[in-house]
């Protein structure tokens, strides 16, 4: 069976001194690159994977996503300005190589997207497809936030076919409660909870 690394969102916003912070994130930034680099040398006993693939928010304009100029945002519908298209927030955080990446998929240009499979790789693949091109059965999840858009990854991997596994340990939550509840969902929905 062919198996690959979804890594979600693991952006310097989403880290210790981002715009949308989630604490831990820096530290399973490192974790995650070690995973990476371990397995792009085919260290022995590291993970094995045909593929590892990265998402990110890649906001230009999202609209109503945004909270506006002097509005409280709700951390529903709207959120502090995030992941904006050519700042050091969009980008992957320094503890995390992206060399290894196979292919990264953005989401949320011009709208809210809160799941990897809302993205789009360089070439205008959607990261099912590319998936599916690429023979993948089974993948592991991992990356920031737990609560929000590794769940989101993680439910529409299982929904387009795909055997999943939460890799707990490399995820950041934002709150222990709503992760706790994610788990459970996620665990319901037949992802397997490493």
């Amino acid at each position: 069976m062919r198996q690959g690394l979804i890594v979600v969102d693991v952006q310097n916003d989403f880290c210790e001194g981002g715009s949308l912070a989630v604490a831990g994130g820096a530290s399973v930034a490192s974790e995650i690159g070690e995973l990476l680099h371990h397995w792009s040398r085919q260290d022995p006993g590291a993970a094995s994977y045909d593929v590892a693939v990265a998402t990110k928010d890649h906001h230009l304009d999202p609209g109503p996503h945004w909270a506006r100029p002097g509005e409280e945002p709700d951390f529903v519908d709207t959120w502090p300005v995030h992941c904006q298209v050519g700042t050091e927030g969009e980008a992957f955080h320094p503890n995390l190589d992206p060399q290894p990446f196979d292919a990264v998929f953005l989401k949320g240009e011009h709208e809210a997207a809160f799941s990897g499979f809302q993205g789009r790789a360089a070439d205008g693949v959607a990261l099912a497809d590319w998936l599916h091109r690429h023979e993948i059965e089974h993948v592991d999840v991992c990356g920031i936030a737990t609560d929000y858009c590794v769940r989101h990854t993680a439910l529409d991997a299982r929904s387009n076919g795909f055997r999943v596994r939460l890799l707990t340990r490399l995820c950041a939550g934002v709150a222990a409660e709503s992760t706790a509840r994610t788990l459970t969902e996620l665990a319901a929905a037949g992802v397997e909870i490493a």
